[in-house]
């Protein structure tokens, strides 16, 4: 475990009392390599935003520590869960009341599916670090993992660009695409956050292209 923590570095203390509560199911999408990718862009991020890194740090580690599948419909509650696990986690560890809630709302507010703003600088950077993790190189990894998961096909043999049928991501990943992925960039919180997002979202529609292309 320590190995594991010192990658979480200069909050290694932290994850070491963290990292056995981050994950709770099979996800590969919601892993501690996730939670991992997630820290390191937090921090790219809170570099030049600024904001408190323990808070920060917490909520990265604890922020999908309630696993709610993609398909269920507790989906958009999963966050709210999670805020509510992590408040316990921190009272126990003898958190202030304060940083407990700026740990929860941060929580809160990261999930594209809860549809809160983030008003703290903590909570507007976690939101950043993690839609970073669903667009880019990353984002379609995760994408057909994700539809691997819920046995979802590729694309629509007929019409794999959707161009007279309805999108349907539940049946074709690549449909995941244009519903939700190509979006993402467009909401970013945080100056650096959205240079970072422009980068990734011109990789995640070029894979996009290329797929569509091929399957002609």
């Amino acid at each position: 475990m320590s190995s594991l923590a010192d990658a979480f570095k200069p909050h290694e203390s932290l994850a070491a009392q963290l990292i056995p509560y981050a994950c709770e199911s099979d996800d590969g999408s919601h892993d501690i390599a996730h939670i991992l990718r997630v820290f390191r862009n937090a921090m790219r991020i809170h570099a030049e935003e600024g904001g408190n890194g323990a808070v920060l740090a917490a909520a990265v580690l604890l922020h999908d520590c309630v696993s709610v599948e993609k398909n269920s419909p507790l989906r958009s509650q999963a966050s709210r869960l999670a805020a509510e696990k992590a408040s316990g986690l921190l009272a126990d560890l003898s958190w202030q009341a304060d940083e407990i809630a700026a740990v929860a709302h941060a929580i809160t507010t990261h999930s594209f599916s809860a549809g809160i703003t983030p008003e703290s600088i903590e909570a507007k950077i976690l939101q950043d670090a993690d839609r970073l993790d669903a667009i880019g190189a990353i984002g379609v990894a995760r994408c057909f993992y994700i539809g691997g998961r819920m046995n979802s096909g590729l694309h629509d043999v007929a019409d794999p660009g959707a161009e007279t049928r309805e999108l349907d991501d539940k049946r074709f990943a690549i449909d995941h695409f244009p519903i939700k992925l190509f979006k993402l960039a467009d909401g970013f919180q945080t100056v650096t956050g959205r240079r970072m997002a422009a980068e990734r979202h011109d990789r995640l529609v070029a894979f996009y292209n290329d797929f569509l292309e091929e399957i002609a």
